[in-house]
């Protein structure tokens, strides 16, 4: 792994200078609603991807009670995500109340492009936050941006897809605390208070020792992860980011994507990580749909004393649907998560049945703030207080057991920590080079198909690039 303190400047880093006047608008999201407080406690805020998740990962930001806090610049490759991402931000801006002091600056500024990451951020001083919701892939890229500004972070989930840009986040994770940086990663599960008091129960003792974990995510079709072939208006890249839960390099596909919540779930109720795991998964009823993901996978995985999780992860319309945690003891049982995120509805049975006759524990209703808002307010009280603060090495921990999973399911091997963390195969190695009239990571064949898992075949590789 190349030295990233050592990493010659990219292209974009050396054109940056001459770049500053880039595409500036105004942008007034009813921030004339509130009065602006003194610039002296002002944490200003910038959103790189400017997607669902980072529209409302903004929005949580200026919902934070200890303000005053501004979204001053907003960055994303395509000018109609910005533009979609306004209009909604402007929307619930209107239908709620901000706390006194926040909101958006009357002169916003929005940038577009593979450079706009950076023009974004330089809008921010060093102790203000950067939002980083764009693909996966390019976590790495615009976090080492980050810290060379001096900026406080919060990332949404995952952060990695593959061993070596799990290792390259360690190390910048590792910068980062070295330089006091304050990093938030979007795994909110973590901040909710039902779940927190369910695991503490859980490590005291209260359902004995824990023997398995069984969780699932079983929807129908979920994002993008089922992408159709490529309409020749449309650049190969541009196709491949545009639908990023399609392509491994890009997401991490509907594994890393979709399953990762209820895999940080049972990890964090049983209180250890997996060291190993085996899997299964398979491609039904494609109708034309050239991803690269399974539709249905099976994940088997092993902690350390022996104990199991089952995760079932399906993305396949008219059949069961099922997005629920459960932990099962030598003293009894616990639902971690009931349905969905929010709310968790967490309880314990003095058996294994989950019969109402058999409660002893359940967290109270309703569950206030939910975890969304309480991942932000967490964060800014970290960066108001000085509190050292980094998700860092869990959300890459979380994401790496994550894909181990997928790895297992796509090459039908039995796949080690060590092994997946290790392996070689980097899916965007070129990621911080791209421009939207290049390459793609992925080519698509003859009949407009991309590489895709094929189990003891592959078996060292995900897909064979």
């Amino acid at each position: 792994m190349k030295d990233l303190g050592q990493r010659k400047p990219s292209r974009r880093e050396f054109l940056k200078s001459s770049s500053q006047a880039a595409v500036s608008s105004t942008l007034i999201l009813g921030a004339a609603r509130h009065v602006h407080a003194s610039e002296d406690n002002t944490i200003r805020v910038a959103l790189v991807g400017c997607g669902g998740r980072g529209t409302g990962a903004a929005f949580q930001a200026l919902s934070v009670k200890r303000g005053p806090i501004k979204l001053v610049a907003m960055a994303d490759v395509f000018e109609d995500k910005l533009h979609l991402c306004k209009k909604e931000l402007q929307k619930r801006i209107e239908e709620h109340l901000l706390p006194e002091g926040n909101g958006v600056f009357a002169k916003d500024h929005e940038f577009i492009g593979f450079d706009a990451y950076q023009e974004a951020m330089d809008c921010l001083k060093p102790g203000d936050v950067v939002i980083l919701a764009t693909p996966p892939a390019f976590r790495w890229v615009h976090f080492t941006y980050a810290i060379q500004k001096g900026l406080n972070v919060f990332m949404e989930k995952p952060i990695t897809v593959d061993g070596p840009t799990s290792l390259k986040m360690l190390q910048l994770g590792k910068q980062a605390e070295e330089k006091n940086l304050k990093v938030g990663v979007g795994l909110m599960c973590r901040h909710c208070k039902a779940r927190q008091a369910l695991a503490d129960r859980i490590h005291s003792g209260d359902i004995g020792d824990v023997l398995s974990v069984r969780a699932y995510r079983m929807a129908g079709p979920t994002g993008s992860a089922e992408a159709g072939p490529r309409p020749e208006s449309v650049s190969e890249l541009t196709y491949q980011i545009r639908n990023f839960h399609a392509f491994l390099w890009a997401s991490g596909g509907a594994v890393s994507d979709f399953l990762i919540h209820n895999i940080d779930e049972g990890c964090w109720a049983k209180g250890e990580w997996p060291v190993r795991a085996s899997a299964t998964g398979g491609r039904h009823y494609r109708h034309g749909f050239i991803d690269q993901n399974f539709d249905h996978y099976s994940i088997e995985y092993t902690f350390g004393d022996g104990a199991k999780m089952h995760v079932d992860g399906r993305t396949m319309g008219g059949c069961h649907s099922k997005f629920a945690t459960y932990v099962h003891g030598t003293k009894g049982s616990a639902i971690f998560s009931t349905s969905a995120h929010y709310p968790a509805k967490s309880r314990i049975y003095k058996r294994q049945k989950f019969d109402k006759n058999d409660l002893v524990w359940e967290y109270s209703q309703p569950e206030t703030p939910h975890p969304w808002q309480r991942e932000w307010d967490d964060l800014i009280d970290a960066i108001r207080d000085d509190n050292s603060y980094s998700e860092v090495e869990r959300g890459v921990v979380t994401s790496a057991v994550t894909s181990m999973g997928r790895m297992a399911a796509h090459t039908g091997q039995i796949i080690t920590y060590d092994a997946f963390i290790r392996c070689a195969h980097e899916f965007a190695p070129q990621v911080d080079e791209l421009t939207l009239d290049g390459p793609a990571p992925i080519q698509a064949d003859r009949d407009g198909k991309y590489p895709i898992p094929m189990p003891g075949i592959l078996m060292d590789r995900e897909y064979e690039a």
